[in-house]
C-alpha cells in the first residue's frame, strides 16, 4: 500500500571525507537513525505489515521499506477517518450534459467514446464495524476497501505517529522527510513503466486491464483529444481532489467553445471594418498634413500618417462589436460558474464527497499534534483538538499585514520598472545612433522583462515560502482550511504580479501627461505617453503576447521539464543493484516509482488556468481572440497534465475534496472585477464612445473625426519651438481641457453605471432562476440519507 524510501552513505565512501565533516555527517546519521527506528518501531506496533529491500548505487544504499495494512487496521482506522462505503448499487448515469442534449437533437456524440471497467456508483454511508455484513462486498476483505481508501488509511497512521518530542512537534512522516530522515513516502502505481523508464505503462498481459494502463489509452493519449475524459476512472485511481481539477479544466475548456466562436465571429467583423473604416482613411491619407508634437523632450516630429498600419491594426479590436462581446463575456462568466456549481454538486453526490468539509472532514495530523487544548465537537460530539479561535485571528490579521507590506514592495517594484523603462527610452533617443534612436521602445521593453523577471521571480520564492510559514502559524483544523488559506495568500500576490502592467497600460499609460510646454512628471521623469497607434493596440499586443507566447512557452516546459528531469534520475539510478536482496531489484515497481517525480500539489495547476481565466474575462474588451486562444491551450493542458500524473510524477495520496476549494471564490471575484473592468475600459481606453459622440453631434459619417480627436499645440509652445505640431487631447490653444472632453467624461461615466447594473442585474436573475443544487442531485440525498438511516439503525424489526 505505501512505501518508504532512505538513503545512506557506505562505510568505505564515508572514510574518504575529511574528519570534521565525517564527524558532523556521523552526528546527523545518528540522530536520523534514532528517529526512524523509533518511527518504524511504533508503526510496527500499530500492526503494519513491513517488508525491506535494498539496492546498492555508485556512492550510496537506497532502502525501500513496503508496507501494508491487515484488515483490523483498515476496519479500525476506515471507522475514525469516516470512510464511505457502499450500501446499495446506482444505475449507470451520464454526466455530460451536452451528450443529452446532442441525443435529443438526434445528432450523433462524437465526443462520447466507451472505456473499459466502468466503476459502478453506489449509495454509500460512514463505515462502522458493527454493521460489516450491511455493506455491499463485505464478504470479500481484499476488494472492500478500495486502493485510494487504503492508501488514505496508511497515509493517516504515518502523519500520526510520533517520532519525538511531542512538544517540539516531532510527528508526522511529513515532518521526517523535511529533515532528510526519509527520501521518498509514497504510494505505488498500480502498473510500472516498461524497462524502468518515464514512459507509457506496460499494457496489461492478462484479460483484466491495469487501471493505470486504461487512463493512458483513454485519458492521456493525444488521440482522445476530442473525447470525453473518463472522469470516474480518474478519481478511482487518484482520488477526488486531481479528479476534480480535471472535471473544472474540462468544464471550463468546453464553455470556451461558444466564447471561442463568438469572439472569432467578432474578430473577422473588425476586419470588415477596418476596410471601410474613415478615420483610417483619413491618417493613412494625410501624409504631411498632420505634424505631431514629439514623445520626449530629444525625440523628432512625426507624421500621424506614419502610425497607418498600427491604427488599422487597433481597429481590428477597437468597435462596436468589442461592447457586445464585453457583455456577452460577462454573462459568460456568470453563467459559466453558476453551471459549474451545479456541475461540482452533481459531481460531488457521485463521488461521495457532498458534505465531507462540513461533516466528514477530520483535522489535519499536524493541528492535532499542535493544537494546547481540547473541546468536545457541537457536530459530532466527540472530544477533538482546538485552537481559540480569538488568536487564530489575531495571527490572520499580523500575518495580513505583513502581506500588506510585501504586496506593496512588489507595487513599487512595478513602478521603478515603468520608471526604468522611461529613462532607458529618453538614454536611447538621446544617444545620437540611428539604429539605438529607432530600437529604443523595443530595447527598453525586452530588458525591463529581463530584469522584472529576475526579480519576481526572487519575490515570488520569498513570497511563497512566508505564506507556508504563516499558513502553518495560524493553526488551521483542517486540510481544506489550511489550503483554501495558503491558496488565497500566494494567489494575491501571483494576481498582483501577471495584473500589474496590463491594468497600467489599460488606465494609467498616457492619462497623466499634459500638453506640450506643460508635461506632468513622477520622481523628476516625464510621465509615459502612449505609442503612436494609442494604449489600446499596446494592451491588445501585450495580451496576444500572454494568450499565445506565455501559454505556449508553458506548456513546452511542461513537456520538457518533467522529461528531463525524469531522465536525470534513470542516469543517476543506471547504476543500481548487484547488491539488493533482489535478483531484479531494478524492475522492481517501488525502484521504478522512486525514480519518478515527487508530486507538489495542484496549486500551480490551478494557478495557471485561474490566471488565464482572468486574462480571458478581465481584458477580453481589448482582444476578443483570448477565449480561442485559451481554449487551444486547454486542450492540450488536459493531455499534458494527464501524461505528466500518470508517467513522470509518482503516484499522490488520494485526498476526498467537496470541490474546487476556494479556487470558486477567487474566479467569482475575477468574474465581477471583469465586468468593471471592460466598463472601464471601453469608456476610458477605447475610442467607442468619442466615436458615438462624435457621429450624433457631428457627422454620421466620421468624416474629419481625426482633426476633432487632436488639439493643436499651445501658443507658448509654438512660440519657444517656432513649430505648430498637434497632439492627441480635447484641449484649446491655451492648453485648457475644451467643453467636449467634460461632455465625454459625463457620457463615459454614465456608460460605466448603466453597463455594469445591466450586466449585474442579469447575472442575479440568473442566479435567481437557476438552482444551486439540481432537484435531482437533491433527491439521491435524502434517498442517501434515508438508506444510511435504515443500515445502521441499532434495532431491526
Amino acid at each position: 500500500d505505501f512505501v518508504l524510501v532512505w538513503e545512506t552513505v557506505p562505510k568505505e565512501l564515508s572514510r574518504q571525507q575529511s574528519r570534521k565533516s565525517r564527524a558532523l555527517q556521523e552526528r546527523s546519521a545518528a540522530v536520523h537513525r534514532a528517529w526512524r527506528k523509533r518511527f518504524l518501531d511504533k508503526l510496527h506496533a500499530a500492526g503494519l505489515r513491513m517488508e525491506k529491500h535494498t539496492a546498492r548505487m555508485e556512492e550510496k544504499v537506497v532502502h525501500y521499506l513496503l508496507l501494508g495494512a491487515p484488515w483490523s487496521v483498515l476496519c479500525y482506522y476506515a471507522e475514525e477517518l469516516q470512510l464511505r462505503v457502499p450500501l446499495q448499487a446506482l444505475p449507470s448515469q451520464s454526466s455530460h450534459w451536452s451528450g443529452r442534449v446532442l441525443q435529443q437533437m438526434g445528432i450523433p456524440n462524437t465526443m462520447a467514446q466507451v472505456v473499459p471497467s466502468p466503476p459502478l456508483g453506489y449509495y454509500t454511508c460512514p463505515f462502522k464495524v458493527n454493521k460489516l455484513p450491511w455493506f455491499l462486498g463485505s464478504d470479500k476483505k481484499d476488494t472492500f476497501f478500495s486502493t485510494t481508501q487504503r492508501h488514505q488509511i496508511l497515509y493517516k497512521i504515518l502523519a500520526t505517529t510520533q517520532y519525538g518530542r511531542s512538544k517540539e512537534r516531532e510527528v508526522g512522516v511529513d515532518q521526517l522527510l523535511n529533515e532528510d530522515v526519509f527520501a521518498a513516502a509514497f504510494p505505488l502505481h498500480e502498473a510500472r513503466h516498461p524497462r524502468g523508464s518515464p514512459a507509457a505503462p506496460a499494457a496489461p498481459a492478462g484479460p483484466s486491464p491495469i487501471p493505470r494502463q486504461i487512463l493512458f489509452q483513454y485519458w492521456a493519449s493525444w488521440r482522445k483529444w476530442n473525447k470525453y475524459q473518463p472522469l470516474d476512472h480518474v478519481r478511482k485511481y487518484f482520488g477526488e481532489k486531481v479528479a476534480f481539477y480535471f472535471a473544472w479544466l474540462g468544464f471550463y475548456a468546453g464553455w470556451l467553445l461558444p466564447a471561442a466562436v463568438v469572439g472569432t465571429a467578432v474578430f473577422i467583423a473588425g476586419i470588415f471594418l477596418v476596410l471601410n473604416d474613415v478615420p483610417a482613411r483619413e491618417i493613412c491619407e494625410s501624409e504631411e498634413q498632420l505634424w505631431m508634437c514629439p514623445l520626449c523632450k530629444s525625440c523628432p516630429y512625426w507624421q500621424l500618417s506614419d502610425t497607418c498600419g498600427t491604427f488599422m491594426a487597433g481597429r481590428l479590436f477597437d468597435h462596436a462589436g468589442t461592447v457586445f462581446f464585453s457583455v456577452f463575456m460577462s454573462l459568460w462568466a456568470v453563467l459559466f460558474l453558476k453551471f459549474w456549481k451545479r456541475t461540482n454538486a452533481s459531481l460531488a453526490h457521485h463521488w461521495d464527497c457532498f458534505e465531507f468539509e462540513d461533516i466528514e472532514e477530520r483535522p489535519r495530523p499536524q493541528f492535532i499534534a499542535a493544537a494546547p487544548m481540547t473541546i468536545i465537537s457541537p457536530i459530532t460530539g466527540a472530544e477533538e483538538p482546538y485552537f481559540p479561535t480569538r488568536s487564530r485571528l489575531h495571527r490572520i490579521l499580523a500575518g495580513f499585514m505583513l502581506i500588506i507590506m510585501l504586496i506593496a514592495m512588489v507595487v513599487m517594484f512595478v513602478v521603478s520598472i515603468i520608471i526604468y523603462r522611461t529613462v532607458v527610452i529618453i538614454l536611447l533617443s538621446s544617444s545620437g545612433y540611428l539604429w539605438l534612436v529607432a530600437s529604443a521602445s523595443r530595447l527598453a521593453a525586452v530588458s525591463s522583462s529581463l530584469v522584472s523577471l529576475f526579480f519576481l521571480l526572487i519575490l515570488s520564492k520569498i513570497y511563497v515560502s512566508l505564506a507556508h510559514i504563516l499558513t502553518k502559524w495560524e493553526m488551521h483544523r483542517t486540510q481544506s482550511k489550511y489550503e483554501n488559506a495558503f491558496i488565497f495568500k500566494a494567489f494575491i500576490f501571483q494576481f498582483v504580479t501577471f495584473y500589474s502592467f496590463p491594468m497600467y497600460l489599460a488606465f494609467f499609460k498616457g492619462t497623466f501627461v499634459g500638453h506640450p510646454g506643460s508635461y506632468q512628471t513622477f520622481l523628476g521623469i516625464r510621465n509615459e505617453e502612449c505609442g503612436p497607434g494609442g494604449c489600446f493596440i499596446e494592451l491588445a499586443q501585450e495580451l496576444l503576447i500572454i494568450m499565445v507566447g506565455k501559454q505556449m512557452v508553458n506548456n513546452v516546459q511542461e513537456v520538457a521539464i518533467p522529461n528531463l528531469r525524469c531522465w536525470w534520475h534513470k542516469v543517476l539510478f543506471r547504476k543500481a543493484g548487484g547488491e539488493g536482496t533482489l535478483e531484479t531489484e531494478e524492475q522492481a515497481p517501488w525502484v521504478a516509482d522512486y525514480q519518478l517525480l515527487p508530486f507538489k500539489g495542484l496549486f500551480d495547476e490551478y494557478l495557471e488556468m485561474v490566471l488565464q481565466f482572468g486574462f480571458t474575462t478581465i481584458f477580453v474588451a481589448a482582444c476578443p481572440l483570448a477565449p480561442l486562444f485559451a481554449l487551444l491551450n486547454n486542450w492540450v493542458e488536459i493531455r499534458l497534465d494527464a501524461r505528466k500524473f500518470l508517467c513522470n510524477y509518482r503516484r499522490p495520496v488520494a485526498e476526498r475534496a467537496q470541490g474546487i476549494g476556494i479556487w470558486f471564490s477567487i474566479l467569482e471575484v475575477i468574474a465581477h472585477l471583469a465586468v468593471i473592468n471592460n466598463a472601464f475600459l471601453i469608456a476610458f481606453t477605447s475610442d467607442f464612445l468619442p466615436r458615438v459622440y462624435y457621429e450624433y453631434v457631428h457627422d454620421s459619417s466620421l468624416r474629419g473625426y481625426v482633426n476633432f480627436t487632436l488639439a493643436y499645440a499651445p501658443r507658448d509652445f509654438v512660440q519657444q519651438t517656432n513649430t505648430t505640431c498637434r497632439y492627441r487631447a480635447f484641449r484649446d490653444r491655451d492648453g485648457r481641457l475644451t467643453s467636449t472632453y467634460w461632455h465625454l467624461l459625463a457620457i463615459r461615466l454614465g456608460f460605466v453605471i448603466v453597463f455594469e447594473h445591466v450586466v449585474f442585474f442579469i447575472g442575479r436573475v440568473i442566479a435567481c432562476l437557476v438552482p444551486d443544487i439540481p432537484e435531482s442531485v437533491e433527491v439521491k440525498v435524502k434517498r442517501e440519507r434515508y438508506l444510511a438511516k435504515t443500515a445502521l439503525a441499532e434495532n431491526k424489526v
